[in-house]
């Protein structure tokens, strides 16, 4: 395994803010295959009939493999360096929407939905493994910048492919986007380096709380401290990726679906809108709450947005059927669930280094694919329309969550800081 650690901190594109934007260039390139499949699944089904829970059989798979492949990606990542990573993804992610455009059968659709998993979660895991390692001192919004660049990613393209579908058919909307996504993140993505190691070891600046000992990912599993992470991951994932996946039966179940809102000088029907402030807020939420927890601590910032959700979530469940309310209280719901994505990675890299981020922080990821199996259970619950078991579950779940954060896992990780703040031996690791 060969360093260059010294080449590349010399190199006009080894900085931080320059690998920070060519991260998130990366990250906007592959939120389509996550937040534009929606679009594709109405065409598919009418072209060939299939029903739409066995077309979104591919959806299932993409999310999967994007999330639990992450920490394998990770590590190649830590081996050899992030440059290839990405650039192998971006490849596999134009191959995916490639294989759409011609395919014919269920099966081909879910080999392409594989491949792009396999893809999108080598750009995402390496993308904010890399960002926190750039940002020691910065690191919640950092990862919270990169993570908006996918929650956000596909809101300039949205309208483009949703005319594209009409206008060409989706064949040629999968085979277009595919390959030009596909190409920006190969040509950008030859562009990132990890930093120096000595940035990872021995920053000069840390964020409040932080330890500078680098746990290897082994040794990470092991420690109690990951494993309350990763349940309240979950808990704060299911409910925030329900309201992704079941936001319009919600809404037609509330019989406000269609009902015309009029806020800030447009006019939309309620789920369209809802729609369109939900993915802004769940973009913006990333890098905000990551800034503030830049400020007031990991733990203290987890509260306050974690304790917002379940409220919110609340609010939604007995005001939601009021158009108007429906629109903010979802936006509000969306908000406060998308940090999760910026304040794990960088509280993870606080906790246990930054020599092995994108390992550790892709077993972390691994907890938001473990949290999309218990979407579908939302459904079975509400199957005669009856959400509201849904919302206080979920509202529950959060609520505990914000709990967790400052009774169980602010002395946990003070503890563990305490025993193991010391700087361990620098590792052999790939910088380019």
């Amino acid at each position: 395994m060969v360093t260059d650690s010294t080449s590349q901190t010399r190199s006009f594109f080894a900085q931080p803010w320059t690998q920070l934007i060519v991260g998130i260039i990366c990250m906007v390139m592959i939120a389509n295959l996550q937040y534009g499949w929606t679009l594709f699944v109405g065409p598919i089904g009418d072209k060939y009939h299939w029903s739409k829970a066995a077309i979104q059989v591919t959806f299932t798979i993409f999310v999967l493999l994007e999330t639990w492949l992450v920490p394998a990606e990770g590590y190649l990542v830590d081996r050899f360096g992030p440059k290839w990573i990405v650039v192998i993804g971006g490849a596999l992610c134009g191959v995916a929407w490639t294989i759409n455009s011609f395919a014919e059968s269920l099966a081909m659709f879910y080999f392409a939905g594989a491949i792009g998993g396999v893809g999108a979660g080598a750009v995402y895991g390496t993308c904010i493994g890399n960002a926190v390692r750039w940002f020691p001192g910065r690191r919640g919004l950092a990862a919270g910048l990169t993570a908006a660049g996918f929650g956000m990613g596909s809101a300039a393209t949205i309208i483009p492919i949703a005319h594209m579908i009409k206008s060409a058919g989706y064949e040629q909307t999968f085979l277009t986007f595919g390959l030009f996504q596909g190409i920006v993140v190969v040509v950008v993505g030859s562009l990132i380096a990890a930093p120096a190691v000595n940035l990872m070891v021995a920053p000069p600046k840390l964020a409040r709380g932080a330890s500078r000992y680098q746990a290897g990912p082994l040794e990470m599993l092991k420690t109690p401290i990951f494993w309350v992470m990763y349940i309240m991951f979950i808990m704060m994932a299911a409910g925030g990726l329900m309201a992704t996946a079941q936001l319009a039966p919600i809404a037609k179940d509330f019989k406000i679906a269609d009902t015309p809102v009029s806020l800030i000088g447009l006019t939309m029907p309620a789920l369209t809108f809802a729609l369109s402030i939900d993915r802004i807020l769940n973009g913006l939420t990333r890098p905000f709450f990551g800034w503030v927890s830049d400020q007031i601590g990991r733990e203290q910032t987890m509260f306050i947005a974690f304790l917002l959700e379940g409220l919110g979530i609340i609010a939604l469940a007995n005001l939601g059927t009021d158009p108007v309310m429906f629109v903010l209280l979802s936006g509000l719901v969306f908000f406060a669930w998308g940090e999760i994505y910026s304040l794990f990675p960088s509280t993870v890299t606080d906790t246990f280094g930054a020599t092995y981020a994108t390992t550790n922080t892709g077993l972390m990821y691994t907890a938001k694919g473990t949290a999309s199996l218990l979407v579908p259970l939302t459904s079975v619950i509400a199957a005669k329309g009856n959400w509201h078991p849904v919302f206080m579950t979920a509202a529950i779940l959060n609520i505990l969550a914000a709990l967790m954060a400052i009774v169980v896992l602010k002395p946990m990780r003070s503890s563990y800081t305490s025993r193991t703040g010391t700087v361990s031996a620098t590792p052999n690791l790939a910088t380019h």
